[in-house]
């Protein structure tokens, strides 16, 4: 599976929510989500963009991977997949 190139900064926010991510804050179009997992804090800044730029989106992808120790397509999947 491929990385959506039209995702906005909006939708990944609610796909994020689906796997318990949750808004802790914001500063200008910049949102924190954060999310406890095995007594640590995983926090992940998203641009509040449409289009997020897809290089940008990568790399939220593969931090959000490798803290849930899973590959970035297992990741794709389970927040793009309808």
């Amino acid at each position: 599976m491929t990385i959506p190139k039209d995702i906005s900064g909006n939708d990944l926010i609610i796909s994020l929510k689906k796997i318990g991510y949750e808004i802790t804050r914001q500063k200008g179009s910049h949102i924190r989500l954060s999310r406890n997992l095995d007594n640590t804090t995983h926090h992940i800044t998203i641009p509040n963009h449409n289009p997020i730029k897809i290089g940008t989106l990568n790399n939220i992808l593969k931090d959000i991977a490798e803290t849930h120790k899973k590959s970035k397509k297992e990741i794709i999947s389970l927040l793009f997949n309808k």
